[in-house]
């Protein structure tokens, strides 16, 4: 999958140089480039497997990946562990076994799109978690951006049968995201974003164990497919979780989760570069309002007005 990581936000960022600047950039871009092309290799991992394989596989790829990192193996505060547990659920196992359903009767290119709303569901849940009216930034970048994010939906929606029920799964998946962003974020604080990434995998890939076994052992492999499953746990979900948590502790969560308006921007490109598939203008059009409205959101608050 395709989306943003939780990040650590207690770090302060370091003077910058020349040198310096370029690695910052690089720490920025690369996980907003990895996840925006997970949504193709979903696609393609769906040649050779059922969806709760392709789910499961990159667990158990990026699971295993992370095992090799000792920072991911530091102990976890024990009361935090049914936290861990249901981040395993909420921004794993349900989320990223929703997005191979859809994309059985939804583009990867829609798909990822569609993901330029995770901001926006994240900024909601936590308005409603703090029982407080949110400031006119937010409250204009929510209107904006799902405004957006149903100009994406409606072509879906309106072809009815699979691709409506493809499209409300991902909307499923990224309210899920949005839940679990701000239950992820207190979580890494007292932790690290490395062990708690890492057990969530564990959760997860124990959770998706049951349906995806079977479907991978039922796998009908080709070297595009078994490439793309590769890189699907390898980059999307081990590598891009260590990336972005280097690039938090570097230059703080809300600079860092900058990465996530790079994911529509990569995952329209590559659908349609290479799988070649066609978007409606209006989803397009949708996709962009959405990434404002993200913007709008993170924007920093002018003292003085609210």
């Amino acid at each position: 999958m395709a989306t943003a990581s939780p990040a650590n936000a207690t770090n302060p960022a370091p003077a910058t140089t020349p040198s310096s600047g370029r690695l910052d950039l690089a720490l920025l871009a690369l996980p907003g480039l990895i996840w925006g092309a997970s949504f193709l290799f979903i696609a393609q991992g769906l040649e050779a497997l059922a969806p709760d394989g392709v789910t499961f596989s990159r667990f158990v790829i990026g699971f295993l990946t992370l095992s090799l990192v000792p920072g991911a193996r530091r102990p976890v505060l024990k009361s935090d562990r049914a936290g861990i547990a249901w981040l395993g659920v909420l921004w794993l196992a349900f989320p990223m076994s929703m997005f191979p359903y859809a994309e059985q009767s939804v583009s990867s290119a829609l798909t990822g799109m569609l993901n330029g709303s995770v901001p926006l569901m994240a900024a909601g849940v936590a308005a409603l978690l703090a029982r407080k009216a949110p400031s006119r930034n937010i409250v204009m970048g929510l209107a904006v951006g799902f405004g957006g994010a149903v100009a994406m939906a409606v072509p879906g929606l309106d072809a009815g049968g699979n691709s409506a029920r493809g499209v409300l799964m991902i909307m499923a998946a990224l309210l899920s995201y949005g839940v679990a962003i701000n239950l992820a974020r207190p979580l890494q604080q007292r932790n690290g974003a490395l062990p708690v990434v890492w057990r969530a995998l564990g959760v997860a890939l124990i959770l998706t164990a049951p349906r995806g076994v079977p479907a991978l052992l039922a796998a009908r492999w080709s070297p595009r497919s078994l490439l793309a499953v590769l890189a699907l746990g390898f980059f999307g979900t081990a590598i891009a979780n260590v990336v972005m948590a280097v690039a938090a502790g570097r230059l703080g969560a809300a600079r860092a989760s900058a990465t996530t308006f790079l994911i529509p921007v990569v995952a329209l490109l590559l659908g349609v570069a290479v799988r070649g598939e066609r978007v409606p203008v209006v989803a397009i059009g949708g996709s962009v309002l959405c990434l404002a409205g993200a913007w709008l959101v993170r924007r920093p608050t002018v003292p003085g007005h609210k």
